[in-house]
């Protein structure tokens, strides 16, 4: 059983203290220990960062950018390994690993683009001989704390960019499967990113907090649960630091009547089950308008459900592996048994899958529920699990006034070849990322990702145009060089053109 280490002024470094086991899902096994980051790592990686900002937030940034294209190359050189990486820990299939990096690679290259998101703004002669403009600043050291879920991406959402921008960064990702990331972050380094620039530190809550407490950390980006998202981002902003916190997620899809079914059900199937649901935009219910388009959803999908091929991560051709731990199979159980009691019909009990060869890996099959009301708990809360709830409604209008309702705004959808309805959706619906036909409206890397309500806690989203704002400060300056020959009175008024 090995060791998996932190990352700290280019050098693996262990902690003598506390550590947590690293499973394999698939077989239930542990096959790793991380440890568990005391609060003197955790500072000895803010002195590193602090004592490398200097040198880091001089360098120009065509020549932060040559360092993104080198790390760029890397990643697409090392896919293969990175994915095994992510599937043994984490669970989900090669191919959906493999999907994961290149959406992580999209971000490194929206950074490679940093002489031109950096560049500031600039007016000649805003007055007698006066010119003004702004430029684009780092904040010094900042910190970025990760889920399970996405274990390469989501960390990619936030390094390379606050990188390109000047900051020094310090990364805690999850403690379950963080062995890619690691990986990651080495493969950084070989493409010339100097030492104390990005360190990577495990932990729990000891070292979140201590990350929060730190005076040197100026700013936060998280992704994971609401209730930790709000505990951080209440905790750090009352220090005075800068907070991106994104949240849960209880996505629906709306199934219009003139719907193409066939292709929904293909797309429902992806998004409801892909990384068995452990994702923050997946879909876990369809809203059908009308008990017509409900029962044609029901009957075809049922036997895709039923016909999912599951098995361990690491092999080729499925469509699911196991969930990330065995606590995690069993809170979704307890959501399964929790909607029976409550009332909703059970279409499809993925309870007591076994996987043969792999008989104590973390494995659940499908559910599927109908007739599921938004008093029922399975509606209300996020499952993070391989189930979808059918709820049934009379209208759009019912369908709309059903998500704008719910505590959660991250991403929902709709299916339907009316532009009016499309249209009406996209204006009128209270969540920040919308899709038309499309299930998963994840923003492309140029554009910014996060949801409204409680999905997210700050001003500004995740990567793209809202990341280099997050990671940045204006500065404005007005200069005046008076002609030599000239002299003008002292001017006691508020200054003005």
């Amino acid at each position: 059983m090995s060791l998996i280490q932190h990352l700290i002024n280019g050098e693996l470094v262990n902690d003598s203290g506390r550590s947590a086991d690293v499973y394999n899902p698939s077989t239930g096994q542990v096959i790793h220990q991380v440890p568990l980051a005391s609060r003197e790592t955790i500072q000895q990686a803010i002195d590193s960062a602090k004592a490398a900002f200097p040198a880091w937030r001089n360098t120009p940034p065509a020549k932060r950018a040559q360092v993104m294209f080198r790390f760029k190359q890397l990643l697409e050189q090392n896919e293969a390994r990175i994915s095994q990486l992510i599937s043994e820990e984490h669970g989900k299939t090669l191919e959906d690993a493999a999907g994961e990096l290149k959406r992580g690679i999209e971000n490194v290259e929206y950074a490679c683009s940093a002489p031109e998101i950096l560049k500031g703004e600039y007016s000649r002669n805003v007055g007698p001989n006066i010119d003004a403009w702004s430029d684009f600043q780092p904040l010094g050291v900042v910190a970025g704390i990760t889920p399970f879920n996405f274990p390469a991406m989501v960390p990619l959402w936030m390094y390379p960019l606050a990188i390109v921008c000047g900051n020094c960064f310090i990364l805690k990702p999850s403690e379950r499967d963080p062995s890619s990331t690691l990986l990651i972050a080495q493969l950084l380094q070989e493409a010339g990113l100097p030492k104390g620039v990005l360190s990577v530190v495990h932990g729990d809550k000891g070292a979140v907090d201590a990350l929060i407490e730190a005076p040197e950390v100026k700013a936060l980006s998280f992704v994971g649960s609401t209730p930790i998202a709000e505990y951080i981002y209440s905790e750090a902003t009352k220090r005075g630091k800068r907070v991106q916190a994104l949240g849960g997620a209880k996505n629906h899809a709306v199934l219009m009547p003139d719907a193409d079914l066939d292709n929904a059900v293909s797309a429902l199937m992806g998004a409801a089950y892909g990384s068995c649901g452990e994702r923050c935009m997946a879909i876990s219910v369809a809203v059908c308008v009308g008990d017509q388009v409900a029962d044609a959803l029901i009957a075809k999908l049922v036997p895709q459900v039923k016909a999912l091929k599951i098995g361990a991560g690491t092999s080729c051709g499925l469509d699911m592996g196991p969930l990330v731990t065995g606590q995690a199979r069993d809170k979704v159980s307890g959501y399964i048994e929790d909607g029976v009691a409550a009332g909703a019909e059970l279409v499809v009990d993925g309870r007591g899958l076994s996987i043969a060869g792999h008989e104590e890996g973390f494995f659940l099959g499908g559910s599927l529920f109908d007739r599921v009301t938004p008093e029922m708990r399975i509606y209300k809360e996020e499952i993070f699990g391989p189930v979808l709830c059918v709820v049934r409604v009379n209208s759009l209008e019912a369908a709309m006034q059903l998500i704008n309702d719910h505590e959660y705004g991250n991403g929902t959808c709709i299916f339907t070849r009316d532009g009016e309805a499309a249209r009406l959706f996209c204006d009128e619906i209270e969540v920040g990322m919308v899709g038309v036909n499309v299930p998963l409206p994840v923003p492309v890397a140029y554009h910014s990702f996060g949801g409204w309500k409680r999905s997210l806690f700050g001003d500004l989203h995740a990567y793209g145009p809202d990341g280099v704002r997050f990671y940045t400060r204006r500065k404005a300056i007005t200069q005046r060089w008076p002609q030599r020959a000239s002299h003008e009175a002292s001017q006691f008024a508020f200054p003005s053109l």
